[in-house]
């Protein structure tokens, strides 16, 4: 079960955003991810608890910034409820999309694994919808997944293959790169892994 420390900063200004400390685990029926978030300072910000299944999907995500709540899972396309900081109004949401994103790197590990581009073969569109901080105001939008290349580095725990991928905004264009090990994000735009005290968990082969 890895655990470490992700530093979260403006992908285009590198301002700081605060750090994200992790955990997380494949299990029998899936992946879980769980983390807490904190400010520059230090200071609380949130939470992430993510949970998907063998293929990918999200069976329950709970994203938590300040005040504001975002609960959601795939249920016929991704359905979610949004609860705004004084607790009185909640808004419902439902769009056919495959997965969440937003801040967390979690997001970027559980797509990868939803969609598993092969090497060389085409980009894999996905619609997604994106929670970001600090008010975890939905936005969907459409990315394009391709595996550029995976390559296998020896360590002392064992060959670690890392995977890259490239993540395309088909809104904007915008394309940009992805590191993963196993369950771990090792860069990413807006992302550096700082600390982790266990080798990346391999998931099961793809049924």
């Amino acid at each position: 079960m890895p655990r470490g420390r992700y530093s979260l900063f403006d992908p285009h200004d590198h301002t700081p955003l605060g750090e994200e400390h992790f955990h997380c685990a494949p299990g029998p029926s899936g992946w879980r991810y769980t983390a807490r978030t904190t400010i520059p300072s230090g200071g609380p910000a949130g939470s992430v608890d993510l949970t998907t299944d063998q293929l990918g999907r999200p069976i329950r995500m709970e994203l938590r910034a300040g005040d504001w709540r975002v609960r959601g899972a795939a249920l016929d396309g991704l359905t979610w409820v949004r609860t705004d900081p004084g607790g009185v109004h909640a808004t419902e949401g439902h769009v056919r999309a495959q997965a969440f994103t937003g801040t967390s790197p979690a997001f970027l590990v559980a797509t990868a694994r939803l969609l598993r581009p092969a090497p060389g073969a085409p980009a894999v569109r996905v619609r997604v919808v994106a929670l970001t901080d600090p008010v975890l105001a939905p936005r969907t939008l459409d990315q394009s997944w391709a595996l550029a290349r995976s390559e296998t580095h020896p360590t002392d725990n064992g060959p670690l293959i890392v995977d890259e991928y490239q993540v395309t905004d088909l809104d904007t264009g915008e394309r940009r790169p992805v590191h993963i090990a196993g369950d771990v994000v090792l860069a990413a735009p807006g992302v550096d892994l700082e600390e982790l005290d266990s080798p990346p968990s391999a998931f099961p082969p793809a049924a």
